[in-house]
């Protein structure tokens, strides 16, 4: 291959290159084949929205590990933060001897989560964790068991959240029998609204079928929780109405129904607020956290009503590795630097350059349906023709690793798998953002 360099894009090789394909050999050997990857290559080095794989390749990052890297690769405080802690201990086990930053970022959660209630807050390992454990909490608090969730959500692959998930594949084709009463209600998708209904209409008649459920399957006197993504990710970032998001909150008070939002993709700035739910001016009842909070160490909050929050007994939950030091520590710096470098503001700036780009790239390419987003979180969906808007999983795989092959990292995402999805670092710079979307731009002009 000839070598290829933008400013900021450098390929010496072939996507994979030749360490990376005896790499592929080794886990095609070793490793179970149900864990996937987008990119066909092994990294080497991270720094900010930039990523160099073993063989010297750079690409830009637009997939920040899934929406894990707000602040980016390797952020240098972190960075520091973690090589101070790791000296002092590891993990004494919060279960056994407690430590201060557990305590410290608690508070920090308590005191910057929407609402102005008593809240209190507990540390696991991984978004799915964090899902069970809420939900735990609000059957216990609550004495019921049932709870409701949305078609096209994503919870997790654990048993529980895995049952709350809405995608049958890849993520729950011949893993059940899935965990007892939860149930699915339908989610505003407007761009896939039948033919001639606005808006507002979709939002009532999905919000009269909820009504309905509770006449017709379970009485609302059983419902436990009913857990939103307040942005569905892996769904294709759909983004609700404030009146829809309202009226689920309306629901829940009238019925006496707590109301979970799963931040864990949409939380630490992504959407142009802290978290996604000020949007929509709602106050949760408990509130899950991933991803993002901790620059790529394995940790997750639960934060929520002290009420809530301590109706489980001393041992009921938590677990051996929940809060690690290091995850704990690693949070604390991220929120001092989403604050110090004002990153929620930058992500309302890098998600209008995304959106713009590509509602000027819509009136080009038929193949582009529907551009939409909130702040940094941003997607464009693709179609075989904008009428029927049968959607394009083909030309979006075709796409995704054209993009990789370029020097551009890139998701699919969506029920349909045809969305693009961009979860750039929002440390990303003008520049490189720039670079990456001129590259994106160039494949659709070939395979659009």
């Amino acid at each position: 291959m000839e070598k290829t360099t933008q400013k900021y894009i450098e390929l010496k090789t072939a996507i994979p290159g030749p360490k990376a394909s005896d790499l592929l050999e080794r886990r095609k050997n070793n490793v179970a084949q149900g864990v996937s990857n987008t990119v066909p290559s092994f990294a080497a080095k991270g720094e900010g929205a930039l990523l160099t794989d073993v063989d010297g390749n750079t690409f830009i990052d637009l997939a920040g590990a899934i929406g894990t890297l707000n602040v980016g690769h390797c952020p240098p405080k972190v960075v520091e933060a973690l090589k101070e802690q790791v000296e002092k201990y590891i993990h004494p086990g919060f279960n056994v001897m407690m430590y201060e930053p557990y305590i410290e970022l608690a508070e920090k959660l308590n005191a910057m989560t929407p609402g102005s209630h008593a809240k209190k807050t507990i540390f696991l390992n991984s978004g799915a964790e964090a899902v069970e454990n809420a939900i735990k909490l609000a059957r216990k608090f609550t004495g019921k068991k049932a709870i409701i969730s949305f078609d096209r959500g994503f919870h997790g692959r654990t048993l529980l959240a895995m049952s709350l998930t809405s995608k049958v594949k890849p993520y729950k084709f011949g893993f059940g029998p899935f965990a007892p009463d939860t149930y699915k209600m339908r989610y505003p998708y407007y761009y896939r609204a039948p033919l001639g209904v606005s808006q507002e209409e979709l939002d009532q008649m999905v919000l009269d079928q909820l009504e309905e459920f509770f006449l017709s399957e379970v009485p609302a006197e059983e419902i436990a929780a009913i857990i939103m993504e307040p942005v569905q990710g892996e769904g294709g970032f759909i983004v609700p109405s404030k009146t829809f998001v309202q009226g689920v909150k309306k629901v829940c008070e009238k019925y006496g129904i707590l109301f979970i939002a799963d931040e864990i993709q949409t939380g630490f700035g992504r959407t142009g607020k802290m978290f996604a739910m000020e949007h929509f001016d709602i106050v949760p009842d408990i509130m899950t956290m991933s991803k993002s909070i901790g620059a790529g160490l394995p940790i997750s909050a639960v934060t929520g009503r002290s009420e809530i929050m301590d109706s489980a007994a001393p041992g009921e939950i938590g677990g051996t590795y929940g809060g690690s030091p290091l995850g704990c520590v690693a949070a604390l710096e991220v929120i001092k630097m989403m604050e110090e470098e004002k990153l929620v503001d930058r992500s309302v700036v890098i998600g209008q350059t995304i959106i713009s780009r590509f509602e000027r790239l819509q009136q080009q390419y038929a193949v582009i349906g529907n551009v939409r987003g909130l702040g940094a979180m941003c997607a464009i969906e693709l179609v075989k023709d904008p009428v029927s808007k049968e959607p394009n999983k083909e030309l979006t795989a075709k796409i995704v690793a054209a993009c990789y092959q370029r020097g551009v990292i890139v998701l699919s995402a969506g029920l349909y798998g045809n969305v693009l999805r961009f979860l750039s670092p929002l440390v990303i710079s003008d520049e490189q953002l720039a670079e990456a979307l001129d590259v994106i731009e160039d494949i659709f002009k070939e395979l659009a």
